[in-house]
């Protein structure tokens, strides 16, 4: 039987190989020629292979439009289903993102119990993920590969896939937090310590176990203070050092409290 990979997607060329010698010569002797585009009627395991083949050699675009054809030729064929998601595939090597999430969600609206949905969902949180860009820009793509990751590890949390999701979210989130940070800097650059003092403190809250969280924690004692707050302020600092005694975040906050509030800092 042939099988989908359990983990990295680069695997699926491994495990989805040939099903028997006698398949495997039905895609002998392909050419570059015209009878290569998709619009050529053929056999469907002659096709499917020709597209595996495309696939092997580096050629993801046509392999991933072959895919398409083996199954728009062959609806009925046990191989259209494979094909299907090896379409998906196609895609993600080719870094053409938008169409292997859509591919990988057509596959799971026609075979939502089927024993390869785990991939399915895995190569679309996949094909969220890399595309995730810099905090200088708008995360909306951030949030998607967030949300899909987390289905990932909601539905399937016994699977190799919902082990590396997991991996993936932690850096997503360290992402997402990366972006309220900047964004909580820049306001209280434009002097609105109100509107800054709300984004650490979303940082504080929800990516408390990011590598943000001291630094979250340093600004709201810088907010509390230029609002004038000091007690509020101590609070942050405490919290501060209890978590990050050796941190220089700590070392800074104590510095302040003691340049801005020297009684409540010895206290």
């Amino acid at each position: 039987m042939i099988s989908l990979p359990r983990v990295s997607p680069k695997a699926a060329l491994l495990s989805i190989g040939c099903a028997s010698t006698l398949l495997l010569s039905a895609c002998a002797g392909g050419s570059d020629g015209p009878q290569d585009t998709a619009y050529v009627a053929r056999d469907v395991e002659s096709l499917y292979f020709e597209a595996k083949r495309r696939l092997d050699t580096g050629n993801a675009p046509l392999a991933a439009a072959l895919f398409d054809e083996t199954e728009r030729q062959h609806p009925y064929s046990p191989w259209a289903r494979r094909a299907q998601l090896m379409s998906a595939f196609s895609y993600y090597v080719a870094r053409d993102y938008n169409k292997s999430i859509q591919s990988a969600q057509r596959f799971l609206s026609i075979h939502p119990g089927n024993k390869d949905a785990p991939y399915a969902y895995y190569l679309i949180a996949l094909s969220y993920y890399e595309q995730i860009s810099d905090v200088t820009r708008d995360q909306k793509i951030t949030d998607q590969a967030r949300a899909a990751l987390t289905e990932v590890n909601r539905r399937f949390p016994q699977s190799e896939y919902a082990a590396d999701a997991r991996l993936k979210l932690d850096l997503v989130n360290d992402h997402l937090a990366g972006k309220e940070m900047e964004i909580g800097r820049f306001y209280q650059r434009s002097g609105r310590w109100l509107a800054a003092q709300l984004r650490f403190q979303n940082v504080v809250d929800t990516y408390q176990t990011t590598s943000h969280a001291p630094e979250a924690l340093y600004r709201l004692v810088e907010s509390n203070l230029a609002l004038g707050i000091p007690e509020e302020a101590q609070k942050y600092a405490a919290v501060l050092g209890a978590n990050y005694p050796g941190s220089e975040w700590y070392d800074k906050a104590y510095d302040l409290m003691e340049k801005r509030a020297p009684a409540l800092a010895a206290s």
